[in-house]
């Protein structure tokens, strides 16, 4: 057969498993598929370098389908280049329960994917991650890691607002071995694209300083394989190839309008469209031989990886010390006393802002772990994030730690997310908490993936003052606990932020957020208190009752702990038996075991007043039907922080008051 022939029956083969997978789920988009088969092709046969034996080889080539919904392209990519675990029983179960063929795509789930996709952008955003840390590695590690990011976004991709940001910053960054696709189909499921884009992609993506290319026909795999060279080609700056394409290419009644977007064609219309493919085939579902064979034997990954591990030994014989951290890094393993080299925070009434001591430990991690890659939302002097010494990411010099992301907080989440999925970094991001709106979407797909993305959210209640409720988070802490599998992280004094940070680098599950105070809170005198217990258990007794058990229980976060210390002394000085409680986390606290959360929060005493200068949504999971809450559950308002707490009764003597009426 000659390769022109197997190319077009590999291409045709891509669109028939999407049309018959999409029918049998009776849910999905078969169109996208359809249309980008002959892209997506010549991506996975003449240039993408992965090996399906090893889908998790570091030096893979990455693939990201931004528009996720066309899932069905992928999981059929994955099936005809032998990933073992797709297989063909895997696609008939599209969309199905327990299946490894999910809707959108799900980088946990499925071997082969690199990151969960679907919500338009993020796709985007989370390969400019990808291809920033393969940047990063490459220039610490003298070339050691050297791969493409490949991906394919949608006309909705490039509308989302995050698309624009993630755009900016890779042209900024001259990111050259970044390659998207564009499939330019002019469909959205509302009809035409032209009813709400009718802006010049091309030159917007020219303006952000990425190399643009375009291919007039989504059906010329020539043309499109030039095109991909240029890209390769061009090292300075990243690339997008604008493809014309036509949705649901092949079907007769439905090419080329919305109606192939989101439905199935219907068994009539999958029959015409495969006749007019020249399908000769009746078998739903069918694989020619030689398509297999054609696609398992154009991907050689094997001899990519074995050639790759040569490259890696012939640098462990250059620099030894190199390469163990490399492949440490790689592992995902902390070094051996990381730990040892974080501060400790001698007791002080002043004391300091958690801000403030969370960037002593931040400078300290940096030393440590050089995995460590992030920055700040143009706001790196307030979230204590950037340390200068250990370098800066620029154009044409990626080996720093340091990210000046701008103001572009979205985008920002993103790349964390993709800086982290590559392996080798611990991507983070930092800014005002009352901007995690903004990041919202990429900090749900990092707890969806299970990927331990860090973000640091400074500036976390009314206590930032006179920047008024614009700036001040109420509800923000009540929405990010909401997230499944999302830690989040308020520590109380510069000891409990080292024990958080502690958290949140050794998690390895799920992403984690540090919330950091504005104003200055004291370091608390723990064995003069007789603390038991410490932050990383998620809650502890930081002062307790001195004869037997507590009356009652006082829980709070961050800055307000110090407020309820001062209550706990006035309470106890009137002959009241007291608990205090310090939980800056409560998704730590959770996980710990009976015996800890019952001898922190004893079942039997019901009697508890948790206090935080946010939303009170959620703290009845703590305090109980018989409990109460102090919180904010309004907008705050511009003044010094201090009248603040004074005017809205976050102050020990309304604290103490409050607690006395539970009695």
């Amino acid at each position: 057969m000659s390769n022109e022939r197997v190319s077009e029956l590999s291409i045709n083969t891509i669109r028939t498993l999407a049309m018959d997978a999409v029918q049998q789920a009776n849910s999905g988009h078969p169109g996208a598929p359809m249309g980008l088969a002959p892209t997506a092709y010549v991506v996975w046969a003449r240039h993408l370098r992965h090996n399906p034996k090893n889908p998790t080889w570091a030096n893979r080539d990455r693939f990201v389908l931004s528009n996720g919904h066309a899932s069905m392209l992928l999981y059929s990519l994955l099936h005809l280049t032998g990933y073992e675990a797709m297989t063909l029983e895997q696609i008939k179960n599209f969309r199905q329960w327990g299946s490894l063929t999910p809707g959108h795509p799900e980088a946990e789930l499925t071997p082969g994917v690199e990151t969960t996709t679907g919500p338009l952008g993020q796709g985007f955003a989370t390969a400019v991650g990808l291809a920033l840390a393969e940047a990063h590695l490459g220039a610490r590690y003298d070339g050691t890691i050297d791969h493409y990011t490949f991906g394919i976004c949608s006309d909705g991709d490039l509308m989302e607002g995050i698309s624009h940001e993630a755009a900016s910053i890779a042209g900024h960054l001259g990111l050259g071995k970044l390659i998207f696709l564009y499939d330019d189909n002019n469909i959205t499921i509302d009809g035409r694209t032209d009813i709400s884009f009718s802006e010049d992609v091309a030159k917007r993506f020219e303006a952000y300083g990425w190399h643009v290319q375009k291919v007039a026909d989504g059906n010329d795999i020539e043309a499109i394989d030039r095109a991909i060279e240029a890209a390769k080609a061009e090292t300075a700056r990243p690339s997008l190839i604008n493809v014309r394409t036509i949705i649901g290419f092949g079907s007769p009644n439905k090419a080329d309008t919305s109606g192939s977007h989101g439905s199935p064609l219907g068994e009539e219309e999958i029959r015409l469209s495969k006749a007019q493919l020249g399908w000769p085939y009746e078998e739903a579902f069918y694989v020619p031989d030689a398509v297999r064979d054609h696609m398992s034997a154009a991907v050689a990954g094997a001899e990519h990886e074995q050639a790759w591990q040569a490259r890696l030994d012939a640098y462990k014989s250059q620099d030894a010390s190199a390469h163990d951290e490399l492949v440490r890094r790689l592992s995902g393993e902390l070094p051996e006393n990381w730990l040892a080299a974080l501060p400790a925070f001698e007791p002080s009434e002043k004391g300091m802002a958690t801000r403030a001591s969370s960037g002593k430990v931040v400078e300290k991690l940096f030393g440590v772990l050089p995995e460590l890659v992030g920055g700040s939302a143009d706001l790196a002097g307030s979230n204590k994030t950037f340390f200068e010494k250990y370098g800066v990411i620029a154009r044409g010099e990626y080996a720093g730690q340091n990210i000046h992301f701008g103001v572009r907080e979205h985008a920002m989440g993103a790349i964390a997310n993709g800086l982290t999925l590559h392996g080798g970094v611990r991507g983070f991001g930092a800014t005002f908490l009352v901007f995690a709106d903004y990041m919202r979407p990429a900090l749900r797909i990092a707890a969806l993936m299970h990927q331990p993305s860090l973000t640091v959210f400074s500036h976390d209640s009314i206590g930032l003052g006179e920047d008024g409720p614009t700036h001040q988070p109420i509800e923000h802490l009540a929405a990010l606990r909401a997230i499944p599998n999302y830690v989040v992280l308020r520590p109380a004094d510069a000891n409990e932020v080292r024990e958080c940070w502690q958290i949140a680098i050794e998690r390895t599950d799920g992403p984690s957020a540090l919330v950091l105070t504005r104003q200055d809170v004291p370091t608390l005198d723990r064995k003069a208190l007789g603390t038991i217990g410490d932050a990383t258990r998620g809650a502890y007794i930081v002062a307790d009752a001195a004869d037997g058990a507590p009356d009652l229980i006082l829980i709070s976060t961050g800055s307000e702990v110090p407020i309820c210390l001062e209550a706990w002394h006035q309470l106890t000085a009137e002959g009241i038996k007291v608990r205090l409680v310090s939980m800056p986390s409560w998704e730590i606290f959770a996980l710990q075991d009976r015996a800890w959360r019952d001898q922190v929060l004893p079942p039997n005493i019901r009697r508890r007043l948790a206090v935080e200068a946010a939303a009170t949504m959620g703290w009845e999971r703590w305090t109980g039907s018989e409990g109460d809450i102090l919180g904010i559950d309004h907008f705050g308002a511009s003044a010094p922080f201090e009248v603040l707490y004074e005017k809205f009764g976050l102050t020990a003597s309304n604290v103490a008051a409050r607690a006395k009426a539970l009695l």
